[in-house]
């Protein structure tokens, strides 16, 4: 028997790999590009309570043939507009459909039935859909959120590995390693108009999630995904060799190399085109386009909008998001740093091990020079333009504990900073200030419950850790008891109030809640 040569191995197995693969058509065109003029009018003209409903909608018919009626029927005498919509589009509808609730039920149980509800199949393309069709099922946070989210997914992950839904975790983790693989980068969610940015990096720990309970499994797991991670990486640090601040990477004044949130659009977001155009003109800035991107990389952070990215602390208008070093995204590339070095080393490759684990060194430096307040006993942002830290005081001062970036005497001033300006009835605030918006007092968020939890339990603050614990366990639980629902946020100031504040009323369902209330019902066991 003849010997085939290594390399035509490895092409047939690439080959029957690829063949074996789901078959997903890749979209790139957005609603705006998709229907010029026509989104345009339809979001001006406000025919729908919700901005990202249009932006949702599925075309019923070529999408030329759909503009060509448009430009006929517009100027006509009973011409109108919503009519037109109702004909031409499929209207989209918010998630659970006629799901109904058992308030009677543990609240555990009625999140393991809930997993189904969120559950989507491998999407089947449609040209007439702003939808990125995935290879695999995956899980959406609910409520007007009808496709998968980047960071939601993590928090999500926490939930479905406590369900025993080990299945959803691979099928999500290859998606966003598709996705990462397809675009060079994993985008805000599956949809076209996300493409023009991220969210926060999480994707190294949704793949070291993938390893709890199989450390046989590392090497396989790490060098399974080492591509992604490496996609990821280099994404985020693109220009970075170059020396100059641009795009996500900002070059210190002493050279050190941070990174900050970029969105590379320089329009109203799509999904919340009224919003930014009334923003924008209220704002009075010029360019106007300063704006639209300054809006578009607040919803890149996850955090859209807090005080944290406001010049002034508390008006939309004069957010400045891309002048700022966040701590958290630096923490977040920390990790992701860590991890591959890690694979690099476990593949044997200790060149590259090393450049990474300097990377990740230097960087732990760069965060302690730039964003310790040693005054305030906090971790802030930082202003790279102004040069100083910002004036907002967040729970994103909370990620240095949950990677044990903090040191021991840090971690213990912070422990003070948490139960006096941010410990509240229902669990943590956000920031001490309210502004209006969702980032801000008087809401609290789980994926913020959680950093910090975990992060106080990894300095053996267990007292406070499961203090909040509770409380915020307290009020999920409440709520659900009173409407059937588990929240997007929650008022964890006044619990007698529904959360609340920014741009769309609270959704329910919801993905990340769900996932850290099964994680904290477990700890209260503990």
């Amino acid at each position: 028997m003849s010997q085939k040569s290594p390399l035509l191995i490895i092409i047939v197995t690439l080959l029957f790999i690829a063949a074996c693969r789901p078959k997903v058509v890749i979209k790139r065109t957005s609603p705006k590009a998709e229907f010029p003029g026509l989104f345009q009018d339809v979001q001006s003209a406000n025919i729908f309570e919700d901005s990202k409903t249009f932006a949702d909608c599925i075309a019923n018919d070529d999408p030329e043939k759909i503009l060509r009626l448009y430009e006929e029927e517009k100027n006509g005498k009973d011409f109108n507009l919503k009519a037109f919509v109702g004909k031409h589009f499929t209207i989209p509808q918010p998630i659970a459909g006629k799901y109904v609730t058992d308030t009677n039920q543990p609240v555990d149980a009625h999140i393991n039935a809930l997993w189904d509800v969120l559950k989507r199949e491998p999407d089947q393309y449609n040209a007439g859909s702003s939808l990125i069709n995935l290879p695999f099922s995956y899980v959406v946070p609910g409520g007007r959120f009808r496709e998968i989210y980047y960071w939601d997914s993590y928090f999500t992950f926490l939930g479905l590995q406590e369900s025993g839904r080990t299945d959803l975790i691979k099928n999500m983790v290859d998606n966003f390693s598709w996705l990462v693989s397809t675009y060079g980068f994993i985008p805000n969610g599956n949809r076209t108009y996300y493409l023009t940015r991220s969210q926060p990096p999480f994707f190294a720990l949704m793949v070291k999630l993938m390893l709890a309970g199989h450390p046989d499994k590392e090497k396989e797991i790490l060098s399974t995904y080492k591509m992604a991670l490496e996609i990821e990486y280099n994404f985020w640090m693109a220009g970075a060799t170059l020396g100059k601040t641009m795009g996500h990477v900002v070059i210190m004044p002493d050279s050190a190399v941070l990174n900050r949130y970029y969105d590379t659009g320089n329009w109203p977001r799509e999904e919340a085109w009224t919003e930014d155009v009334a923003t924008a003109a209220r704002s009075g800035r010029k360019p106007v386009e300063d704006v639209y991107r300054e809006l578009r990389t607040g919803a890149e952070s996850g955090w859209d909008y807090s005080s944290r990215w406001l010049a002034d602390g508390k008006t939309l208008e004069t957010i400045h998001i891309t002048d700022i070093v966040p701590v958290d995204l630096n923490c977040l590339l920390y990790y992701l740093e860590s991890l591959l070095a890690s694979t690099y080393k476990i593949q044997g490759d200790t060149v590259r091990a090393d450049n990474m684990k300097l990377a990740a060194t230097k960087r732990i430096e760069a965060i302690q020079r730039y964003c310790w307040d040693k005054q305030e006993g906090w971790f802030r942002d930082y202003d790279f333009k102004k040069g100083m830290q910002t004036a907002s005081v967040s729970l994103a001062g909370m990620y240095p504990f949950f990677f044990e970036i903090a040191r021991k005497g840090q971690a213990d001033s912070m422990v003070t900073v948490l139960r006096r300006d941010f410990l509240k009835p229902g669990g943590l605030v956000t920031t001490p200030v309210q502004t209006g918006q969702q980032w801000d007092a008087p809401n609290g968020w789980a994926p913020l419950q959680y950093m910090s939890v975990t992060g106080l339990l990894k300095y053996h603050k267990d007292s406070l850790a499961h203090d909040i614990a509770t409380r915020w366990t307290h009020e999920n639980i409440k709520i659900f008891r009173q409407t059937g629902k588990l929240l997007e946020k929650y008022n964890v100031v006044d619990t007698s109030l529904a959360g609340g504040g920014g741009e769309y009323p609270n959704q329910d369902g919801f993905g990340w809640t769900n996932g850290v209330l099964l994680k904290f019902l477990l700890l209260s066991k503990k």
